[in-house]
């Protein structure tokens, strides 16, 4: 790869290292030029050419000329009183997308990014899916929410939760865990990076077999027809299917799938659906984190009381399953998916 096909510059934050690797290569640049520059990108968030300095001065103009620098700036940042910090960043075309850091009890902070702008699941509960799909984001918008945050935070783990479904992108996620993967890059390692899905069954086996990655499947029923209609995607791939493609997806030897179980008062609350979880769970190396829904505007589903949140996981949990509550953040800002964007929209 070496210039766009219309001929504008190329933008280097759109390359994996061997794609990078390639263009360097086209202007008779030497390999090692990929680690020099990828560190002044990703290590030290450099977006000016002029200011790698220890590259040659006619080689720093020659890239000015064939390629540019992207960066983000938000245009809002919300604040929660436990730390949660909520991004808003403005697209070129003026579209949106928004990004959540989340401070853990650990002392660790995990980043929530976005992999498209809106999502064409429509999964009842989320709010990301009343807007629809406007578009894919491009490898450099993913990795760019990672590269404006870290200017703010530190940031531990990330987690590809945002908007959008990861899987229906899956071409530029994979591009940018590379990106995230590489030593001069962010430097993160697969078991830093965690992919949640509403379980695009061929992907799923695509990505096991082009990259390493926690996977997180987004259950939050235990029938076909509950999760028809909160995840129209089920009627595509149905629960059988869905969980024997987990069952064949790669893990290591001490990894687990993660399903997300969203709570909703009278929906999927109840011990029976608790009992056939723990059914479809069979045979997989699986942990569940249990997620009282978010309650917003957008939605008239409701959060059930704490006795149905505590019976529900102590059933699991008496059945050897690994269940842990996710403990809600940001919940006096914006912080369910899509929330801030809609403010923007009001």
């Amino acid at each position: 790869m070496s210039e766009s096909s219309d001929n504008q510059p190329v933008d280097l934050k759109n390359l994996t290292p061997d794609a990078l690797m390639q263009f360097l290569s086209g202007m008779g640049k030497e390999k090692f030029r990929t680690v020099q520059i990828m560190r002044w990108i990703y290590q030290r968030g450099v977006t000016a050419f002029a200011d790698m300095t220890d590259l040659a001065k006619s080689f720093r103009e020659a890239l000015n000329q064939r390629a540019t620098i992207s960066s983000f700036t938000p245009e809002t940042v919300e604040v929660s009183s436990d730390g949660t910090r909520k991004y808003l960043f403005r697209l070129h075309d003026g579209r949106s997308v928004e990004t959540v850091l989340i401070p853990m009890e650990s002392g660790r902070n995990t980043l929530c990014i976005s992999t498209q702008v809106g999502c064409a699941m429509q999964c009842s509960f989320c709010l990301t899916g009343k807007y629809g799909l406007e578009r894919d984001l491009t490898t450099a918008e993913i990795v760019n929410q990672v590269c404006a945050v870290r200017k703010d935070r530190s940031i531990d783990n990330i987690v590809l939760m945002g908007m959008g479904e990861p899987l229906h992108n899956l071409d530029n996620v994979v591009n940018a865990l590379q990106i995230l993967y590489a030593a001069t890059g962010f430097d993160y390692g697969p078991r830093k990076v965690t992919l949640s899905t509403s379980g695009l069954v061929p992907e799923m086996a695509e990505l096991g077999r082009r990259i390493k990655v926690n996977l997180a499947v987004s259950l939050n029923a235990t029938t076909d027809a509950v999760r028809d209609e909160l995840m129209p995607i089920n009627k595509r791939y149905p629960l059988q299917t869905l969980m024997e493609a987990c069952r064949q997806f790669p893990l290591a030897s001490r990894q687990r799938i993660t399903f997300e179980y969203i709570l909703i008062r009278g929906v999927n609350d109840s011990q029976a659906d608790a009992k056939r979880l723990v059914k479809l769970l069979h045979g997989i190396k699986a942990k569940v984190n249990l997620i009282p829904f978010n309650e917003h505007s957008g939605s008239e589903l409701q959060t059930p009381d704490e006795q149905t949140i505590r019976a529900f996981q102590t059933y699991l949990l008496d059945r050897q399953i690994v269940a842990i509550r996710r403990v809600g953040k940001g919940l006096d800002i914006s912080a369910a998916c899509g929330q801030l964007k809609a403010k923007q929209l009001l």
